[in-house]
Parts: C-alpha cells; structure tokens; sequence
C-alpha cells in the first residue's frame, strides 16, 4: 500500500519496456514495436498517476498553481494530459515538432530538456528513497519534487500556449458572468415556480433546456448590465453570444413589448416546450 513501493515497481515497468524498445529493430518488427510503443504510453501513464500522488501526499501545500488550467480549452482537459505533455516534452527533445512552428518548437526545447532531467532525477531519488526509507519523505527528496512540478506546470502552459489560443482574463471573466446569469436565472424560476427543486436535484433532462432559454429572458430584461448587456459591442461579449449578437436585438425588442403577464406566459410556456 505504500506509495513509494508502487512507484518503484511502476518505475521498474516503464525501464522495462524501454529496454525492450532499444533492443528491437523496427524496421524487421513494426507489429512488435507499435506493441511496446502502447506498453510504454500505459505504463508512463500509470507512473505519473503514482508520482502525482506522491506529490499530493508529500508536498500539497507547495503545489505549483494550475490555475491556468481555465483558460485551456475544454477538450484538452483530458485525465492523461500530463502524460501527452511528457510525449510532447520527448518529441521536442528528439527534434519533432508536433503540430507547431519549428521556431516555436525549438523555443520549447530547454524547457523539455529541463522537465526530462527534473523526472530523471526524480525517479532515481524515488527508487533509492523507496529501497531505503519508503515510509517517509525527507527534505531532499521534497526539493526535487517541488522542482519537477514546477517545471512541469510552467512547460504544460508554455507547450499548450503554443498551440492553440488559451483563453484571455477578459474571456475568462465574461465565461464566469455567464455562470452567475444561470445561477441568478434558476434562484428566480425556483421562486417564481417555474422549475422546482426536485427537477434540479433529479437532473431532469429538460433543464438542459429550459435554463438557457430563461438565462436569455434574464440576460436581457431582468439583468442588463449582465453578460448579455447589448451596450457593449459584439467583441466585447462573450463568444458564447457574440455571434447572435443582432438575433439578440430583436428579441430583447420584443420581449420589451410584453405585459407582465403574458412575459409570464411566455416564461412558463418556454419551461415546458421542447
């Protein structure tokens, strides 16, 4: 049960693995060799999930932040992301530059090499510690897990930032102005009785529905100065809604025209149709 135990026989794996790629020729064996190739993945995978445990157990109060990690698209935030990164940190290493400028590939290249370095190191303090000590974590071996994570924080954003466009502070903030419409948006229905708490709490599918929609009534009418403030212009929106930014308009022009009553109805009627 002991974590340093599980790091020294994962580690032991991933060292296997590498051996049996190094001795295998490719070209006569390509089977063989996608084989190992898989092997290696898993079994990388499976010694950053212990290593991250390690690190959660010895150092979580010096965690380096991830904070980050929100302005990162959502379909990157994936469970074996650091295990990409690693990939990505090798290839740079060899000289490949996957889906980027070789400019920005050879930018990245001493930050791979030092994040390398920092995980060699840090598996052989590991092995040692697990063969001496492996109940306990002194300050040596803290020092280098505090380095590594924080190499690999600052490569995993450098590496990201490369690639794709993160999200600004501004685009941030208009996505969290959006969270406190539909919160704001569900508090109202609750009280006006449109949706109840028990359709929340038993995640009725139509709230996929239904909250949007009352979410666009509030933007516009109860909450202007909100995310869906059409005083700003298009770009200052969120991309979310920018796009429908005329569309918009014309309903926010004609839900100002509505007595109370029948924007009540209307409220109503939108909770329950598909």
């Amino acid at each position: 049960p002991r974590l340093l135990s599980q790091f020294f026989f994962a580690d032991e794996r991933v060292t296997r693995v590498v051996a049996e790629i190094n001795g295998l020729d490719a070209e006569l064996d390509p089977q063989q060799y996608l084989v190992l190739l898989n092997q290696l993945h898993l079994s990388q995978a499976h010694l950053l999930a212990v290593l991250e445990r390690i690190m959660e157990e010895c150092i979580p109060t010096q965690r380096h932040s991830r904070d980050y990690l929100v302005k990162f698209p959502e379909e990157l935030l994936v469970d074996n992301l650091g295990n990409h990164m690693l990939f990505a940190a090798e290839c740079l290493l060899a000289g490949t530059f996957l889906d980027m400028e070789e400019s920005d590939g050879a930018q990245l290249r001493p930050q791979a090499r030092n994040l390398l370095c920092s995980l060699e190191l840090v598996r052989t303090v590991l092995r040692e510690q697990s063969l001496s000590q492996p109940s306990s974590y002194p300050e040596p071996v803290r020092a280098v897990l505090i380095q590594f994570d924080r190499l690999f924080a600052e490569f995993e954003l450098s590496y990201v930032s490369s690639l794709v466009a993160v999200k600004s502070p501004d685009e941030i903030y208009r996505q969290q102005e959006i969270i406190v419409l539909f919160c704001e948006t569900v508090e109202r229905a609750l009280h006006l009785g449109y949706l109840t708490q028990e359709m929340i709490d038993g995640y009725e599918p139509l709230l996929m529905f239904t909250i949007p929609r009352l979410a666009i009534i509030s933007g516009l009418l109860i909450y202007p100065e909100g995310p869906l403030s059409l005083e700003r212009s298009p770009e200052e929106m969120s991309r979310v809604f920018s796009p429908f930014y005329n569309l918009l308009k014309k309903i926010r022009d004609l839900l100002r025209v509505l007595s109370a009553e029948e924007l009540c109805l209307l409220e109503r009627s939108l909770c329950t149709a598909e």
